[in-house]
């Protein structure tokens, strides 16, 4: 049950308000600012209803000191006369709201619920405003390399200001992180992120979910409908993937960073909107304006801030902090009491080039998370691709240098290969060749080629 404090010097008022309000609220009662502090330091009381004048100390100063201790406190001023002047300086101290004697009953307790629905949604959105900086601050970019210190530095930066950002990188680099962390972190952050990956729509379809359309603008156009620019209004749009627009539609999207205005299809109205726009690739768009597939100008005016993400293999050092955040993530997510990664498992993994980057990373660790039963993850629970890495990047040095000529070098490979399959498949010929994704027969053909025995006299068939 909320509970409410009464601090009136009349006892009358007092009674009568403990009355209105004991079946709704725990009501405490104080009759002077001293017995107001003591009720508040033990109750904690959800609401005050504080009389603006008590015998030993002034009503508005008591505001005052409740206020500087607890900011969050509501705070109602019940006096018997009213005036502009105690009304304006009681808001100024911070009081929720202010009636006079005799009040009318259902008034004051709609003030009372009223004054708890707004602090009740002032938490959710302090809550909010927690969840948005843990999962979309810097807390899922991770990395403690140069080049992401950089990074973080760079969006800390540019946040607030209205300039165009660009973020390049390869796919999976984590641009769409980039791009929550710059808008979340900024005096945009209360507004609208809108996404669209430009490569996910079919190009006849592009230009009305950017501006939207009016109804009847095309078959199938049976109402209005919003573009992303117009949901993004005092937001932040981000377009992922912008090298795979058109030529047509980058010419329209160049006219609003232009002008900050458009039309929507089949409309003549201008729509004047207050978007920021981040824009990411994982194309090298000046090769794409040598090609004529992208326009120069249109670079020139996304190109105000670059972001480039370096891919994962140029950030070892960051590969540990990553698989710990994961396995972290993922244990708790599949109520796991996984501890972390084996020193043998780690050393494969720092070896792995990683051509889908972090988000490779990522839904590795969640697949390995999801199928161990060991506190920490294991070489055999790793894919058979990563296994030979450390193995490979030694023969391809050997086979750059001279030392083994390529021939030889394939062959050690695909011998090394059948071998570890084997060893994997504890020598059961057939689970072997299903996971290299060839017949027993051609394994076994590749086996006698290799001089490759049977390693513990399992039986091909069993």
């Amino acid at each position: 049950m909320r509970s409410i404090l009464i601090v009136d010097d009349e006892v009358g008022a007092r009674e009568s308000l403990r009355m209105i309000l004991k079946n709704e609220y725990e009501v405490f009662l104080a009759k002077n600012a001293e017995e107001a502090f003591l009720r508040i330091k033990e109750h904690t009381p959800d609401v005050i209803l504080l009389d603006i004048i008590l015998p030993d100390l002034d009503g508005l100063k008591v505001l005052e000191i409740i206020k500087q201790n607890d900011p969050d406190a509501i705070v109602i001023m019940i006096t018997a006369t009213k005036t502009v002047k105690t009304a304006v300086e009681a808001m100024k101290l911070g009081a929720y709201d202010y009636v006079t004697k005799p009040f009318e009953v259902d008034e004051l307790r709609l003030m009372i619920s009223r004054s708890l629905s707004t602090q009740a949604l002032e938490k959710e959105v302090q809550y909010l405003r927690k969840e948005v900086d843990k999962n979309f601050g810097f807390g899922n970019i991770i990395g403690k390399s140069d080049v992401m210190k950089e990074i973080f530095n760079v969006i800390r930066q540019i946040a607030d200001s209205k300039s165009t950002v660009l973020i390049m990188g390869e796919s999976g680099t984590g641009k769409e992180l980039v791009s929550r962390a710059v808008h979340y972190i900024s005096q945009r952050r209360n507004t609208p992120f809108v996404t669209i990956n430009c490569a996910a729509i079919p190009e006849t379809l592009i230009e009305s979910e950017l501006f939207g359309h009016e109804k009847g603008a095309f078959t199938n156009a049976i109402e209005r409908k919003l573009g992303r620019f117009e949901i993004a209004h005092s937001g932040t749009l981000f377009l992922d993937e912008i090298g795979e627009l058109s030529l047509a539609t980058q010419a329209k999207i160049l006219r609003f960073l232009e002008e900050r205005e458009f039309n929507r299809v089949g409309g003549s109205k201008t729509i004047k909107v207050d978007v920021r726009l981040i824009a990411a690739t994982n194309k090298d768009l000046t090769q794409l304006i040598k090609k004529g597939l992208f326009r120069e100008d249109l670079y020139y005016r996304i190109n105000v801030v670059p972001i480039v993400l370096p891919p994962l293999r140029e950030r070892a050092e960051d590969i540990p902090l990553l698989l710990d955040h994961f396995v972290q993530k993922f244990s708790a997510e599949n109520k796991k009491q996984i501890k972390g990664v084996s020193k043998e498992a780690l050393d494969i993994l720092k070896n792995y080039e990683w051509p889908g980057n972090v988000r490779e990373l990522e839904n590795l660790v969640e697949r390995v998370v999801t199928l161990t039963v060991n506190s920490y993850i294991q070489p055999s629970e790793l894919p058979f691709s990563l296994l030979n890495v450390p193995k490979m990047n030694g023969l391809k040095e050997s086979i750059l240098t001279g030392r083994v000529s390529l021939i030889e070098g394939e062959e050690k490979f695909e011998k090394e290969i059948i071998e570890d399959a084997l060893r994997r498949a504890n020598y059961v010929q057939s689970h072997a060749a299903e996971m290299l994704g060839v017949s027993r027969r051609i394994l076994k053909y590749k086996m006698d080629k290799f001089g490759i025995t049977q390693g513990n006299e399992k039986s091909s068939s069993e």
